[in-house]
C-alpha cells in the first residue's frame, strides 16, 4: 500500500482494499496489509517513491504521519476476518553502511506505533519486518507486543538452511512465529528448493512477483504489447534539461504511446497472460489446464495446492 491513497476515511484506496479483501473472504483466503510506502520514506530508495533519504525515522512529523495512517487503517478493518494482520513497514532501511545508525531507531518506532495501534486494535497480528531489506533480525530485542510475528524477506542467496538460520533461533530464542514474507524472481529450481527449505523448518511463505513482463520467474508472464520496447527505449533516456532535445527525438508518436499502453491493460489480463508451469511446479501448485486461445494463452488459468 501506498499512504497517499489513505489520507482519509473515504479515500481511494480503502475502496480498492475493501474490494480486494471481499474477494478474497469470498475465495477464503487471507490478506495481509503491508505499507510499502510509508510517510518520509522508510528506505530512501524507489520502492517507497520517497525524496532520497528514510526521513521517517527523525522526523516526528512523518511519525505522526505515519500513526494516522495506520490509526485509520485499523479503524476500518479491526473487525475483518479476512485481513490477517498488518505488516507495519515493507523492507526498513537498506543495506548502505552510511544509514546503518538508523537501526537503531526502528523498533523504537514499532513500538510506539503498535502501541497507538493497539489502542484501536488488539486482535490482528503485527508483522514486524527486519532492517536491511527486511533481512537483519539483531535490530530486534525481546518481543514486546503478544500478538507479533517476525518477517523477513530472501533473494539471490543460497536456498538452504544456512540463509534462514538467523531467524530460526529468533523464533526458538523467544517463543515467536515468524513469516518468510517475500522471495522470488529467481529459477524455477532455485524456488522448489527454497521453498523446501523453509517449508523443512515450517516458515510460511509469500513468493512473488505474480506476474512480470515476458520473464518466466513469475506465476504468469505478460506478453508485451506491440512498439513496447520503444517505450522502454524512451523511458532509459537521460533526463534533464540538457537532453530535452535528444529526448524529443526519440520519442515515439503520441498515437503509438497511447496504443501502447491501451494494449498494455489489456496484456495485463489474467486470461491474456502465459502461465509459467515450471514456477507453478516449483512452488508445489498446479494449474487447471483451460482451454488455449488462438494465440497460445490460456483463457481462464486456475492454480491449486
Amino acid at each position: 500500500m501506498h499512504y497517499s491513497f489513505l489520507e482519509s476515511d473515504d479515500a481511494e484506496g480503502f475502496k480498492l482494499l475493501d474490494r480486494l479483501i471481499g474477494w478474497s473472504r469470498a475465495e477464503s483466503l487471507y490478506v495481509v496489509l503491508d505499507l510499502h510506502a510509508a510517510p518520509g520514506g522508510q528506505t530512501g530508495a524507489n520502492i517507497d517513491d520517497s525524496t532520497g533519504y528514510p526521513w521517517l525515522y527523525q522526523s516526528p512529523q512523518e511519525q505522526e504521519h505515519l500513526i494516522a495512517i495506520w490509526r485509520r487503517l485499523t479503524t476500518h478493518y479491526r473487525d475483518e476476518p479476512a485481513v490477517l494482520g498488518y505488516d507495519l513497514l515493507n523492507e526498513p532501511i537498506p543495506h548502505f553502511p552510511r544509514l546503518a545508525p538508523l537501526n537503531l531507531s526502528l523498533e523504537p518506532l514499532y513500538k510506539k506505533l503498535s502501541g497507538e495501534i493497539r489502542k484501536v486494535d488488539a486482535h490482528h497480528i503485527l508483522f514486524l519486518s527486519g532492517a536491511q531489506w527486511d533481512t537483519n533480525f539483531s535490530v530486534f530485542g525481546k518481543p514486546f507486543d503478544a500478538n507479533t510475528a517476525y518477517t523477513f524477506h530472501k533473494y539471490w542467496t543460497a536456498p538452504d538452511e544456512s540463509v534462514i538460520r538467523q531467524y530460526i533461533d529468533f523464533r526458538e530464542r523467544y517463543d515467536v512465529p515468524i513469516w518468510m514474507g517475500e522471495s522470488g524472481e529467481n529459477t524455477d529450481e532455485w524456488i522448489a528448493q527454497f521453498a523446501k527449505t523453509l517449508e523443512k523448518n515450517n516458515i510460511g511463505w509469500a513468493f512473488w512477483p505474480y506476474k512480470k513482463m515476458q520473464k518466466p520467474s513469475a506465476i504468469v508472464s505478460i506478453i508485451p504489447p506491440a512498439d513496447w520496447e520503444k517505450i522502454v527505449e524512451f523511458a532509459k533516456l537521460p533526463r534533464g534539461t540538457g537532453h530535452v532535445e535528444e529526448r524529443l527525438k526519440a520519442r515515439p508518436e503520441q498515437e503509438t504511446i497511447n496504443r501502447a499502453f491501451a494494449d498494455l491493460l489489456e496484456s495485463v489480463r489474467l486470461q491474456k497472460c502465459r502461465v509459467n508451469e515450471g514456477y507453478l511446479r516449483a512452488l508445489g501448485m498446479k494449474s487447471d489446464v483451460a482451454p488455449v486461445s488462438a494465440e497460445g494463452r490460456r483463457t481462464e488459468p486456475c492454480f491449486n495446492l
